[in-house]
């Protein structure tokens, strides 16, 4: 009897066995959060993450998109859970309805969004009557309006082209445009076709911000631990390309369409915090960011581009940055 005993214990012991790992492989494991980025430097250190393992790809998935209106496409259409955006892209998004959070500032522009014209046009004022290329989006609209006000002109002295930052180059070549609100990697390409810069973000100080913006509600289900290694993993890109700089262009070269040489040239212009300074920017009672969107909408409602309220009630979320070594 005690040995049947035993045996019995056993089998029930296995037959409990299999049924708790056949439960396991059961239980839907959380999907990867899905965050599209289109070609920009203050972008790369999340593709620098995922080139060298740094990224795990079964927390975060990057999606690679051709511009900002694709990754914006992506994110209204619910198919990425988050984007590389400007600030003022994600305050158009949420007056839409769409209610996305800030987790991180990738950079801010000092020069590195311009206006590019045709060596025929010297000077800003020039522009009348040309026909310039403009992304669809807040960020573009919102250029054009800042290059109006300071030349005096009224929005039916240019003709805007809507053309994505990712075929302005190739309408440049083809005759169909005469200047661009533009940035890199094709505004490297436009100044070597012999464009002429006439404008840039340095006359515009922590106007334009570019960040990581994922849905609220993304917050809220349960993908904390891959919200803060996607956070993490990006500051660790970002010590890559500062501290291997050969390695992170040799990386990036293919990406930009560009030598490795000429890679490092896209980073001009930019501030690109780091853990210290996001903490800055991203928290306390009024965030260094917060006073920015409170400015930049406001210049949006002016130039039409914003229609209604803006509420910056979850904007920011800085619960997500790692906790600072003492």
């Amino acid at each position: 009897m005690r040995v049947l005993h035993t045996k019995h214990n056993i089998l029930e012991y296995m037959t409990a066995l299999v049924c708790a790992l056949f439960m396991s492989a059961c239980t839907p494991q959380p999907q990867p959060i899905s965050i599209a980025t289109h070609v920009w430097p203050g972008y790369e250190p999340l593709s620098i993450a995922r080139d060298t393992g740094m990224l795990d790809n079964k927390q975060v998935k990057l999606v690679g998109s051709l511009s900002a209106t694709d990754s914006i496409k992506l994110l209204e259409e619910g198919r990425v859970d988050g984007a590389g955006l400007t600030l003022d892209e994600v305050i158009r998004i949420r007056e839409k309805g769409i209610p996305i959070s800030v987790v991180l500032v990738c950079d801010i522009s000092a020069g590195a969004d311009m206006l590019v014209a045709r060596a025929a046009i010297n000077k800003l004022q020039g522009i009348k009557g040309h026909r310039i290329a403009v992304e669809d989006g807040a960020l573009g609209a919102l250029m054009l309006y800042q290059v109006l006000q300071t030349t005096g002109l009224n929005s039916d002295e240019i003709t805007p082209v809507s053309i994505t930052i990712d075929k302005q180059v190739e309408a440049w070549k083809q005759g169909k445009i005469d200047a661009a609100i533009t940035y890199e990697p094709a505004s490297s390409e436009l100044l070597k076709l012999g464009g002429k810069k006439l404008f840039d973000s340095r006359q515009i100080p922590n106007f334009i911000i570019d960040v990581i913006a994922v849905r609220t509600s993304v917050l809220d289900e349960g993908h904390a631990e891959a919200l803060r290694h996607l956070v993490a993993a990006y500051l660790q890109g970002l010590k890559h390309i500062i501290t291997n700089p050969d390695d992170a262009v040799y990386r990036m070269a293919p990406r930009f369409k560009l030598t490795p040489e000429q890679v490092m040239s896209t980073f001009k212009g930019l501030v690109l915090p780091n853990l210290e300074t996001n903490i800055q920017l991203l928290s306390g009672d009024t965030p260094t960011v917060l006073k920015s969107a409170v400015v930049v909408a406001g210049i949006m409602h002016q130039a039409g581009i914003l229609h209604q309220h803006t509420d910056f009630d979850g904007l920011l979320s800085a619960k997500y940055l790692p906790r600072q070594e003492k």
